[in-house]
């Protein structure tokens, strides 16, 4: 059998720690090797106890969520881990710069409980996990603040077609919806993607969101 999936669940709130540690234990797939209440604490456990994935809160005490997953994503580890950001939207206007650190895809705090378990399980292959309706809102909403001051358009090293698969993540569709908008097959897709990731020198799709806004490629 394959081994579960590692999770360390950080939340400065008991009661969501207590909640996503439950949820997440009762997966034969997936196993809590151990919970903390702020962005230091959760850098250290990670060195000591390995996951695989981090579910990350942003607001906590002594060291944010931003900063411990941008430690954790390379820079303080001896590892890097795969940071899932778990948030409250309307209360956490910063998510975009967790994912500028690093961060692997982020949910609601109030998502159905299927949708946290399938993140976990998706950032953990190494895949980004981009929620396209949170995508469009949240990143929409900051953008601005990474956008070329100008409004203009710099150049990239994509053709057309390529560029316009990119335009389409960062608007947060997932590649099924980028295939039908533009009549391809799934795999034409996987692979315009895979090739926008390698010609930008990028991680995953979270980056690819992240450089289309700072380019000024999307309004």
């Amino acid at each position: 059998m394959t081994a579960p999936v590692r999770v360390l669940v950080c939340d400065d709130q008991d009661l969501v720690r207590a909640g996503f540690t439950m949820i997440i234990d009762a997966q034969p797939d997936l196993e809590v090797v151990g919970e903390c209440a702020d962005g230091r604490s959760s850098v250290e456990l990670a060195n000591r106890l390995r996951p695989d994935v981090v579910v990350m809160d942003v607001r906590m005490p002594v060291l944010d969520g931003i900063e411990a997953t941008r430690r954790l994503a390379g820079v303080g580890v001896a590892f890097p881990v795969k940071v899932l950001v778990v948030t409250t939207f309307n209360l956490d206007e910063y998510v975009y710069d967790a994912l500028r650190a690093g961060a692997s895809g982020f949910l609601l705090k109030d998502a159905p409980s299927g949708q946290l378990l399938h993140g976990i399980r998706t950032v953990a292959t190494g895949a980004a996990l981009l929620d396209p309706e949170v995508t469009r809102r949240l990143i929409g909403r900051y953008a601005a603040r990474v956008r070329p001051a100008d409004g203009t358009p710099v150049e990239v090293p994509l053709a057309p077609r390529e560029l316009e698969v990119l335009r389409l993540i960062a608007d947060g569709l997932s590649n099924a919806e980028i295939a039908a908008s533009l009549v391809l097959s799934h795999e034409t897709v996987k692979t315009y993607v895979s090739r926008i990731l390698t010609k930008l020198g990028l991680r995953d799709r979270v980056q690819a969101v992240v450089y289309a806004y700072r380019h000024g490629l999307v309004t």
